[in-house]
């Protein structure tokens, strides 16, 4: 049985000159994350760009991915799509290549709690032999409810809850007798997730600094509650860095500062500009970001 725990980077999918899948980089990125002692891997999700991909190209993400982990940390591959056919096939595919379990967003367009329980119901009877989970971003509907009315599906395994509100997740943490397994995916808020209870965290920033996440976690688990601040404070400034020149792109020139070129990001995001990836180095540099990233 497939214990889901720890720091799981949520893979960012390297790009080649055409926008398809770069294998050699998504390879070398799988290398570097195992060599940096993560726990498991969370593919195609909102960081992957899979929503944005055709779904022969994620197909070929969770295939390579799959091939060169080779069972040694576990990967939840994401799975959702506008079209419930394709995230059915989607699903199917990651069951038939070894996946460790699938997941999903609320998708986009479903837009009553029904609809998206209805849409949770289907995807998860596809594999029902699969540890499936639910990945909760979405602020138009409430998402305790939407996991209230799941409880009777057998192979629901839990949740990745992207948000600040502790209380709301607790809520869903709490429910089915506190079984499920609950992923922070929020990284600024790790170190109050971590406080909360939650089993691990998936994120964006876990692709350069997995490390200082770890250490975040290990920190709150010893009691040292400052010191956990502390490294979650500083890993922030790295993530503000980030997010003030575009998000997206700064990941992959992030990505470039530690020797594995990514490419750059789908749209709808878009690349950074010359003057913007010299600012963002600039400010990572001021930030800390080469001794976070070393951890």
């Amino acid at each position: 049985m497939t214990v889901f725990k720890g720091i799981y980077p949520a893979l960012v999918t390297p790009s080649d000159a055409s926008g398809g899948v770069n294998i050699p980089a998504l390879e070398a990125l799988v290398d570097y994350l195992l060599g940096k002692g993560i726990d498991g891997l969370y593919i195609g999700g909102t960081t992957g760009e899979g929503i944005f991909m055709s779904a022969a190209e994620r197909q070929t993400l969770a295939e390579v991915v799959l091939h060169r982990i080779n069972g040694r940390v576990p990967v939840i591959v994401h799975v959702a799509a506008v079209a419930f056919a394709d995230a059915k096939a989607l699903a199917l595919h990651a069951a038939a290549h070894g996946a460790n379990g699938i997941a999903s967003i609320m998708p986009p367009m479903y837009n009553s709690a029904a609809s998206v329980v209805a849409y949770y119901r289907a995807l998860a009877a596809a594999t029902p032999d699969l540890p499936f989970f639910s990945y909760i971003l979405n602020p138009h509907l409430d998402p305790v409810t939407v996991m209230r009315e799941l409880q009777s599906v057998p192979n629901l395994t839990g949740a990745k809850y992207t948000g600040p509100n502790m209380y709301e997740m607790r809520q869903i943490m709490d429910m089915n007798q506190g079984k499920w397994v609950m992923f922070s995916g929020m990284d600024e808020q790790c170190v109050y997730a971590a406080m909360m209870g939650v089993d691990g965290a998936i994120g964006s920033t876990l692709n350069v600094m997995p490390g200082v996440y770890r250490a975040i976690r290990e920190a709150v688990k010893q009691g040292d509650l400052q010191a956990a601040q502390t490294l979650q404070l500083r890993a922030n400034r790295v993530t503000a860095a980030m997010i003030d020149v575009g998000f997206g792109g700064a990941l992959r020139e992030t990505l470039r500062m530690i020797g594995i070129d990514c490419g750059e990001p789908r749209l709808p995001s878009l690349p950074l500009s010359a003057e913007a990836k010299a600012a963002l180095r600039r400010n990572l540099d001021a930030a800390g970001f080469a001794e976070l990233a070393a951890l």
